[in-house]
């Protein structure tokens, strides 16, 4: 158990970030320790969600008013790092669930006054998947479907869910948006989620017969592009003037960051005690795995000063008033869309020059490797979704995939 100092002792009291990095790395063994749990039960041990929340951690993208911090997103995506490094399941849960603050604070007030008006420890799941069907009716919508992928639903007690709401003209187009619901208008699904890597992110279905949700607790993916979102005539911090999908891509990528650590690690220390049974050739002593490992070590942070500098310069150009250009916005998508895919050959390259140590299950680097393939799954880890959209932009032309 990490027992972490309580942070509001009084209105205002806000960690550094500095401290908010010491507690998350300090956490990484008691998060390997609970790692084979987590795997077993398909979902993150409830002690680690308490002490997540104890440490502050889901209050880094939320609004000061509710007692967040708004700080730096370069921030949430460091603790997101050493998160992963101990357990990739919990840092990929926590990417998606702790961005969720984010996106919330574009919502009208009245929504997010539902959500943290009485809790602000309040956490919210989602799945974007525009699967549901909706029928607009006076003052909102019902909503029914069936939703995949809800990452850590069942810690938390709100949902977003994505649908596209008709057209009101005959050849118009659809209004893709985000559906907000309490846990009492949904079923979570527990039984489905049976996969091969991330398999403790507790990523279950969502069920929802035709729920009433008002006006106010959508959000319209169109305003999230525009950067022109209801939340903001409360929350006017430049922070959350930032595209939203600038910061959701991000939540997907980046906890393989820490996975490709821990790989590294792992390969490092079996690459120090083994001796080929078959060659009585030291590991230590070969070649090709110091050039895997020393690849992965180097492009893995050359990855991640990418991201460190795309959100510096998105919050510089936020800071200053300025416009940022759909040819940044594409071209930081498409690059956090690589991410995975460039780790997963990565982490790939030293487990296969590890002999058969590396391939049994007790093996550090096993889980790890599992669950960054797994993370390929997902469709904002697709640079193929990507490449049309930096060309055009690059040409001046309007994006097609405005989810950027």
């Amino acid at each position: 158990m990490v027992t972490v100092t309580a942070m509001h002792t009084q209105e205002g009291d806000i960690p550094t970030a500095q401290e908010l990095v010491d507690r998350a790395r300090a956490m990484i063994p008691t998060l390997k320790s609970r790692a084979r749990k987590c795997i077993a039960d398909r979902n993150v041990p409830d002690e680690t969600i308490a002490e997540l929340k104890e440490a502050g951690f889901f209050r880094i993208l939320q609004p000061k008013r509710f007692g967040g911090y708004e700080m730096h997103p370069n921030v949430f995506f460091d603790v997101q790092k050493l998160i992963a490094e101990g357990c990739m399941s919990t840092g990929w849960m926590f990417g998606v669930v702790g961005c969720h603050p984010y996106e919330l604070a574009l919502f009208e007030d009245k929504a997010q006054q539902e959500v943290w008006g009485e809790d602000s420890d309040m956490i919210v799941s989602s799945t974007y998947q525009p699967v549901g069907k909706v029928e607009p009716t006076e003052g909102g919508f019902y909503l029914s479907g069936h939703w995949g992928f809800s990452t850590g639903s069942t810690h938390c007690g709100w949902v977003l869910l994505g649908a596209l709401v008709p057209p009101s003209e005959e050849g118009g187009a659809p209004d893709m948006r985000t559906f907000l619901l309490p846990r009492s208008d949904y079923e979570i699904l527990e039984d489905e989620w049976h996969v091969f890597g991330l398999q403790g992110t507790g990523s279950h279905g969502i069920k929802v017969d035709r729920a009433f949700v008002p006006e106010y607790r959508t959000h319209r993916a169109l305003d999230g592009f525009m950067c022109n979102n209801p939340g903001q005539e409360v929350n006017d911090s430049p922070l959350y003037s930032l595209p939203w999908a600038q910061v959701f891509v991000r939540s997907v990528s980046t906890a393989a960051f820490g996975g490709t650590r821990a790989a590294i690690n792992a390969a490092m220390k079996i690459m120090e005690g083994r001796i080929s049974t078959n060659t009585g050739k030291a590991s230590k002593d070969d070649p090709a795995l110091h050039a895997a490992i020393a690849a992965a070590h180097a492009q893995s942070k050359e990855m991640e000063l990418t991201l460190r500098t795309t959100f510096k310069e998105l919050l510089d150009t936020a800071e200053r008033g300025e416009e940022i250009t759909l040819e940044q916005r594409a071209l930081y998508a498409y690059q956090s869309s690589t991410v995975v895919r460039r780790l997963a050959k990565l982490v790939d390259a030293m487990v296969e020059l590890l002999g058969g140590r590396a391939i049994y299950t007790s093996s550090e680097i096993i889980q790890p490797w599992l669950d960054i393939n797994a993370a390929r799954a997902h469709v904002a880890n697709d640079p193929n979704n990507r490449t049309k959209d930096v060309v055009g932009t690059m040409l001046g032309q309007p994006p097609v995939f405005t989810f950027m």
